[in-house]
């Protein structure tokens, strides 16, 4: 990395933490306002780049925007001298997920000077509402860029009973009469990334896919989907065309189709497309769709990769346990249980504390008594009447099911040698933390007791706390909470 003078100036409105995720260092913005990054000492010289890239990964802010300041020939800040800037708005980012920005510099229309970059401003909204966290920020020449993708496309995760696949390798594909008819207008080449098959279409004006002698019947699905990659598209079109009752084109008669255009679509990255197909709105017939057409500009040396291609249906999602968490193996005399069905349980003072964040509901799945906590931020469980002697145990297990938390983290708390609450004295405690839980199935959590590496002493464990995000939102359900050995 080029030096950087600061990643937060102190005129920003947001808090700076660095922070590793997987050992990979990021810039993680919380309260953001705004903040300015600043290489003032360094200037930059982008004059030769084509492009400004950043990874964002966010789960609240509605919008983020990215402004460049050059500070002109004399790399001064003069305010109105020969200082430019231009600020580019990133409307409803997509949300708990890394968002790869490939911005061209010329969409920067006041940077009309890029030789001495001294200032990377970001801003999210609602204002000192959103975290964003941001990793690999850099300016790049797009001739130094690969024209072919590096890796295959996200293996979809749409159950099969809920897709129609035309191609795809995770599914089972209807029969496709061509994935090129003779009144195309583009090169068609079948080719594999990392094993994976994948239709590349070169010198793309248009190219029609057609399943007119297996028609798809699309009426139960609700979307359309398709992966796709390109280098140099400006645009992508994608139309459907379904042929009607009678099933044959006709020019016409109960043919209705309709294209939907995706503008300026990010480059170098696989894009999930994933589109309702009542934004289709001329296709009012989709029992009959015979023709998928997909156009690109600029026409005649456009080159587009395409994989998984197919219709589906949103079945929604359960958001309780339908079944109840497994039962548990372990033998009764190696366990030290707090609740579970399959255990006897030792005496717990509450399952909420008056100083909790959350809704205690004893609910129950199929016979199965389970503790379901709502509006969770964070809920404090305890044993202080009779403390748990956890020194001869090894693990930590408890079961967790979620529909919508995105961290859920445990921390233990033991009192100590005096077995009292004496916030300082010999109570020991650690936190840890399950950065985005599988969601929608039980969780079987089996934590060695070593990694609460702050429990130094564990022979008066009291305290049991469960915490969420989105704080005071998620939804969390409990059972299986035991020690053993």
């Amino acid at each position: 990395n080029v030096p950087v003078d600061t990643w937060r100036t102190e005129w920003s409105d947001a808090t700076l933490e660095d922070i590793a995720i997987n050992g990979n260092n990021i810039k993680k913005y919380s309260e953001l306002n705004f903040v300015g990054i600043e290489t003032v000492s360094s200037q930059i010289d982008a004059s030769a780049m084509t492009h400004f890239h950043a990874n964002i990964w966010t789960a609240d802010a509605t919008e983020i925007r990215i402004k460049l300041v050059d500070f002109g020939a004399n790399g001064a800040f003069d305010g109105g001298g020969d200082d430019v800037e231009h600020e580019i708005v990133i409307p409803s980012p997509a949300q708990q997920e890394w968002v790869s920005l490939d911005i061209p510099l010329s969409d920067f229309t006041g940077l009309i000077t890029r030789a001495n970059i001294a200032q990377l401003i970001l801003v999210g909204s609602p204002s000192k509402q959103n975290t964003i966290f941001v990793d690999n920020v850099y300016f790049y020449d797009i001739s130094g860029v690969s024209t072919e993708p590096g890796s295959a496309a996200p293996t979809p995760m749409v159950a099969a009973s809920d897709v129609i696949s035309l191609f795809s390798d995770a599914y089972t594909n209807v029969p496709v009469d061509t994935w090129r008819t003779e009144w195309s207008q583009a090169t068609l080449e079948d080719i594999f990334i990392n094993g994976n098959e994948v239709k590349k279409y070169s010198g793309l004006n248009f190219v029609g896919v057609e399943t007119v002698a297996n028609q798809i019947d699309a009426s139960e699905m609700e979307f359309f989907h398709t992966d796709v990659w390109t280098a140099d598209a400006t645009e992508i079109r994608i139309k459907l065309v379904d042929f009607g009752a009678n099933g044959a084109f006709d020019g016409g008669g109960d043919d209705v189709e309709h294209e939907i255009t995706i503008s300026n679509p990010q480059r170098n990255s696989w894009i999930s497309l994933d589109i309702p197909l009542s934004d289709f709105t001329g296709l009012t017939t989709r029992s009959n769709i015979a023709q998928l057409i997909f156009a690109g500009q600029p026409a005649g040396a456009a080159t587009v990769f395409i994989d998984n291609v197919y219709f589906y249906k949103d079945t929604p999602v359960a958001t309780e346990p339908m079944s109840p968490a497994p039962t548990p193996t372990v033998a009764a005399t190696d366990v030290i249980s707090l609740f579970s069905d399959a255990y006897t349980d030792v005496p717990v003072d509450t399952w909420r504390t008056e100083w909790s964040q959350a809704t205690l509901e004893d609910v129950s799945i199929m016979g199965n008594a389970v503790k379901k906590y709502s509006g969770l931020n964070f809920v404090g469980i305890e044993t202080v009447a009779n403390q748990i002697d956890a020194s001869e145990m090894l693990f930590f297990h408890t079961d967790v099911w979620t529909a919508d938390a995105t961290e859920i983290r445990i921390k233990l708390v033991d009192f100590g040698a005096n077995g009292a609450f004496d916030g300082g004295g010999d109570d020991v405690e650690h936190e840890i933390t399950i950065s985005n839980p599988q969601k929608n199935t039980w969780l079987s959590l089996d934590i060695p007791l070593s990694d609460f590496t702050g429990l130094t002493t564990r022979a008066n464990i009291a305290q049991l706390i469960f915490a969420g995000q989105p704080a005071g939102s998620a939804t969390i359900f409990v059972d299986n909470v035991y020690f053993r050995k």
